[in-house]
């Protein structure tokens, strides 16, 4: 596996890539690698957060309850479009931030200067995402609070801490969305169900009870 040392690599897995994502890619192509896996990850973390709070506010919502995924179709039309729209604009400020421009030349300097490049999944087309050379994977420049050390030691703890919630984000996300579709249950209700399973009449409630009964029916 090549480029060694970058962050992330965390005991106890340290490198893992089982499916060689990584074997015999670019600098810039781990770079690029290394920028969809901070992208997910930050929407992972907003995600299992939402999960966590829409269960007491959901201003968004009808306040019905529900799995989330049952509630989503139902958002008016223009929050759809405004949600769409922020999204785009989200998309294109890290494209443009990131990404070198495939149309003004920029991508065949770059094949000059470095080379043809290699990256995880070869097509013929694959020269249109490629990142330029000087930008830091994630670094959107934005820090409202102020929050990126100066040190680089200091800034690489912050690297790996962001990349190890992210992850833990996604897993969280994915985990949410499954057992809700597999229950029909939002996490709540079913923690609050397998709750007085283990423990019984220790944290039963009426509403917990009453979540029971539902199941049974």
């Amino acid at each position: 596996m090549c480029h060694s040392g970058l962050p992330g690599a965390i005991a106890p897995v340290g490198e893992f890539d089982p499916a060689g994502f990584s074997t015999d890619v670019d600098e810039l192509e781990m770079n690029r690698l290394r920028e969809c896996e901070l992208t997910h990850g930050r929407v992972g973390m907003l995600a299992a957060a939402g999960f966590l709070v829409q269960e007491n506010f959901h201003p968004l919502f009808s306040g019905d309850g529900g799995p989330a995924i049952q509630q989503i179709p139902a958002l008016p039309v223009p929050l759809w479009f405004g949600m769409t729209l922020a999204i785009g604009i989200a998309e294109s400020i890290r494209i443009q931030k990131g990404f070198a421009n495939p149309y003004d030349g920029e991508i065949a300097v770059q094949g000059e200067e470095l080379g043809e490049p290699k990256t995880a999944f070869p097509r013929e087309d694959t020269t249109f995402q490629r990142l330029r050379p000087g930008y830091v994977a994630g670094d959107l420049g934005f820090d409202p609070l102020g929050l990126k050390p100066t040190d680089p030691a200091e800034f690489r703890e912050m690297q790996e801490k962001e990349l190890s919630h992210g992850r833990l984000g996604m897993l969280a996300a994915a985990g949410f969305m499954a057992q809700e579709a597999a229950t029909g249950q939002t996490w709540g209700a079913e923690d609050t169900i397998f709750d007085n399973l283990i423990f019984g009449g220790w944290l039963a409630t009426p509403g917990a009870m009453g979540n029971m009964a539902l199941n049974q029916i």
